[in-house]
């Protein structure tokens, strides 16, 4: 079994309730850091920079 660097984000605060991502070369994976061993989602680099990008405008 694989395991990935998981990170969460420098906005989560004290670290519950928040999202965790594992950037690999070929996919970046998405997890509820309240459901560790649950499901992820898996997004395309390209389209993880589009979401990024996304929420960077949207937060302004």
């Amino acid at each position: 079994m694989r395991t990935h660097a998981w990170q969460k984000s420098t906005y989560s605060g004290d670290g519950s309730n928040c999202v965790e991502i594992a950037a690999t070369p070929t996919v970046i994976l998405v997890r509820d850091s309240k459901a560790l061993p649950g499901p992820h989602l898996t997004f395309p680099p390209s389209a993880w920079a589009d979401f990024l990008s996304h929420a960077a405008k949207s937060n302004r």
